[in-house]
C-alpha cells in the first residue's frame, strides 16, 4: 500500500472537509428549493471514500454505488462545480442536469452512479469488473451499497457468479446502522452482515468504517487480491450517518444522544487530532485550509446558481430510439 505521510493526513482532511461542507451546503440549498427531488447526504461516511480512494489506482480503477453518491465522483477527480450543478439540474451538471442528485454519473473518471434501485448497482458492479477481466485488464471495481440493500436477492446472484468466475470486484457494505429506518437488528437473524461472504467462500470481513487508515489496509489488501486473479472481497465498513436516510426523514428510530456519542469518533476529528498531535500542520495552516475548503463551496454554489438550464428538447435527445422498431407503425 502506498505510505501514509504527513501529505496524506493533509489531504484526508482538506477532502473529508470539503465534503462535508458540500453536504452541508446542499442540505441549505435543498431547504430553500433549489435542489428537488430526494437527497441523501454523506456526513459521517467520509473515511470509507478517503481510504479507499488512497488504495486505488485512479488512472483504471472503477467504483460504482447507491444514491448516497455526491462525493464520491469528487473523489475520483469529477469537478466539483459540475456535481453541484447535476444536483441544481443544470445544463453544466456532469448528465446536463437530467440525473439530479441520485444520478451523479462520471464516465471520464470511472464513475459509474448514483443508482436509485436499491442494490440494483450491485450486479452491475460485477458486469464492470467481468468487462474488465474478459479485456484483460487488471483494474477493479470497488461495488458500494448500504446495509439495506444487503437484503437483496440480486446481492446472492452476483455473490455466486464473482466467485465462481474471480471477477476482479471489491464489494463494500456502507452500515450505517440503520438502512433508511431500520436497524440492522430487526431486519436479519444476524448482525454481522460481512459473514454473508462466507457462503461464497469470499474473502469476508468488518472493517472500522470511521477510520481512514483502517479502511485504506481492507481495501489495499482486497484491491492486490484481486489484481492477483483471485476474484473478490466482501468488506463491512461499520459507519454511521449523522444525518437522517434522506431530507425527508425525522428520524424518530433514533435518539441525539446516539449521534453525539458517534461524532465523538467523526473522522474528520481524528485525522485533525493526529494532524495536531505530530505536528503536521499549524494552527494557522489549518485555518487557512478551512477558508480554503469554505471559498471551494462558494465556488461550487456561485457555478450552480448562475448556469443555465437545459433546453426542453434535450429530453427528448437523451431516451432510447429505435426507427425500425417490430409492432409499431
Amino acid at each position: 500500500m502506498k505510505k501514509i505521510t504527513k501529505e496524506t493526513y493533509l489531504n484526508w482532511y482538506k477532502d473529508m472537509l470539503f465534503w462535508r461542507k458540500f453536504e452541508d451546503k446542499l442540505a441549505q440549498v435543498y431547504i430553500q428549493q433549489k435542489v428537488r427531488g430526494f437527497l441523501h447526504l454523506y456526513n459521517g461516511q467520509e473515511a470509507v471514500l478517503a481510504g479507499a480512494l488512497h488504495a486505488m489506482d485512479l488512472t483504471k480503477d472503477k467504483m460504482i454505488t447507491a444514491y448516497r453518491n455526491h462525493v464520491q465522483p469528487i473523489g475520483m477527480g469529477e469537478d466539483p462545480k459540475r456535481v453541484m450543478a447535476e444536483l441544481y439540474g443544470k445544463a453544466t451538471g456532469t448528465s446536463q442536469g437530467m440525473g439530479g442528485s441520485m444520478h451523479i454519473f462520471s464516465k471520464e473518471h470511472r464513475f459509474y452512479g448514483g443508482h436509485g434501485i436499491v442494490g440494483g448497482q450491485i450486479p452491475l458492479g460485477a458486469g464492470i469488473a467481468f468487462g474488465d477481466k474478459y479485456k484483460g485488464s487488471d483494474a477493479v471495481t470497488l461495488c458500494y451499497f448500504g446495509d439495506g440493500a444487503a437484503r437483496q436477492g440480486s446481492l446472492h446472484e452476483t455473490f455466486n457468479m464473482a466467485m465462481n468466475w474471480k471477477l476482479p470486484v471489491i464489494f463494500i457494505v456502507e452500515n450505517n446502522g440503520y438502512a433508511m429506518g431500520t436497524s440492522v437488528e430487526r431486519t436479519a437473524n444476524h448482525t454481522d452482515i460481512w459473514k454473508l461472504g462466507l457462503g461464497y467462500e469470499m474473502p469476508c470481513g468488518p472493517v472500522d468504517g470511521m477510520n481512514p487508515i483502517k479502511v485504506a489496509e481492507a481495501v489495499d489488501e482486497a484491491i492486490q487480491r484481486a489484481r492477483r486473479g483471485d476474484g473478490p472481497t466482501f468488506l463491512e465498513m461499520k459507519t454511521y450517518r449523522y444525518r437522517g436516510h434522506s431530507m425527508s426523514d425525522a428520524q424518530h428510530y433514533r435518539t441525539k444522544d446516539e449521534v453525539e456519542e458517534y461524532r465523538k469518533i467523526d473522522p474528520i476529528t481524528q485525522v485533525l487530532d493526529i494532524i495536531k498531535e505530530k505536528n503536521y500542520a499549524t494552527d494557522d495552516e489549518i485555518k487557512a485550509i478551512d477558508n480554503e475548503v469554505k471559498n471551494m463551496v462558494k465556488e461550487c454554489e456561485k457555478f450552480a446558481e448562475e448556469s443555465p438550464y437545459p433546453d426542453a428538447n434535450l429530453l427528448y435527445d437523451v431516451v432510447y430510439e429505435q426507427e425500425d422498431y417490430p409492432f409499431i407503425k
